[in-house]
């Protein structure tokens, strides 16, 4: 999920086909608290019912401005031998943004994107603009509820095979994301990442299902909340070698001492070329990354 800051963006044409599902399983009851509710919609088993929309996307043929799209052979080793790796989900897992796509749901998709893009004028803290927008349509309890029935994840082509991959390899996966777990649940359920490793910011909502706010003690709900993420995960577990995969600059300021070795940009669905260019390796499909798995 990228930061609000001024960027160039170059969406990509996506061509989707979706795949029905007769029904979607039931999420487990809700925990309460005594002044809002937590709500994670919990972690599913990979359901054969519950199907997502894979999206077909096509490379650009603005590949060929950059020198990154082929990797050194340091990068490569590195990504090859890496004890970890690190997705941001909005824009790179999935094919859209979260609170975008739950904002048009709700009624305020025009709303949301107008303050975004007079946020993109200048730089806007995180957690103002998260909060900002999330103010314009208060999304209540049984508001998310009927989006994630009604609106499977669409995931990235190609990164449920890559998950696969990495895993058979010994290799930790986690999510991290700017957005929220009640939406990202169902994709780390798909690609069967337990929920432990995901690493998002939380809905909070009243005993009678009303839109509270977000809570701000999560380290991605805040500007740099990724890389304290990444450096967390790292210090936690002791991995050697760690690296993160996302189309943003928060995924890109994730690189630094004590966090990611690596940074690749995946621009299959976003090309941000302020990001693009600072990248370690630049892909515009997660086949690159598993024919170097092979």
């Amino acid at each position: 999920m990228e930061g609000l800051m001024r960027v160039r963006t170059n969406p990509i044409h996506l061509h989707c086909g979706r795949h029905h599902s007769p029904s979607l399983p039931a999420f487990p009851t809700l925990q309460l608290h005594k002044k809002f509710y937590r709500n994670s919609f919990g972690m599913m088993k990979h359901p054969k019912s519950f199907n997502s929309v894979v999206a077909s996307v096509q490379p650009l043929e603005a590949s060929t401005r950059f020198d990154n799209t082929l990797p050194s052979k340091e990068i490569l080793e590195l990504w090859q031998d890496a004890d970890a790796v690190c997705f941001d989900v909005d824009s790179t897992v999935c094919v859209d943004e979260g609170i975008d796509e739950l904002a048009e749901f709700c009624g305020a998709g025009k709303a949301v994107a107008e303050w975004t893009a007079r946020a993109m004028g200048g730089s806007v803290p995180f957690e103002e603009a998260l909060a900002a927008r999330l103010s314009l349509f208060k999304p209540s309890l049984s508001q998310v509820q009927d989006f994630l029935e009604k609106r499977p994840p669409r995931i990235s082509p190609g990164i449920d095979v890559l998950v696969k991959k990495l895993k058979a390899r010994n290799t930790n996966v986690y999510l991290i994301s700017g957005g929220f777990r009640q939406m990202i649940n169902p994709v780390a359920s798909i690609l069967e990442i337990p929920p432990e490793n995901i690493f998002a910011n939380q809905l909070l909502f009243g005993s009678s299902g009303e839109f509270l706010g977000f809570d701000a003690n999560e380290p991605t709900s805040r500007s740099g909340g990724k890389a304290t993420a990444v450096m967390q995960i790292r210090k936690v577990h002791g991995y050697k070698r760690l690296v993160m995969i996302g189309d943003g600059a928060t995924d890109l300021e994730a690189r630094k001492p004590g966090g990611a070795d690596l940074f690749i940009c995946y621009a299959g669905v976003q090309l941000r070329e302020a990001v693009a260019s600072k990248s370690d390796w630049l892909v515009f499909n997660f086949k690159d990354l598993i024919n170097t798995l092979e």
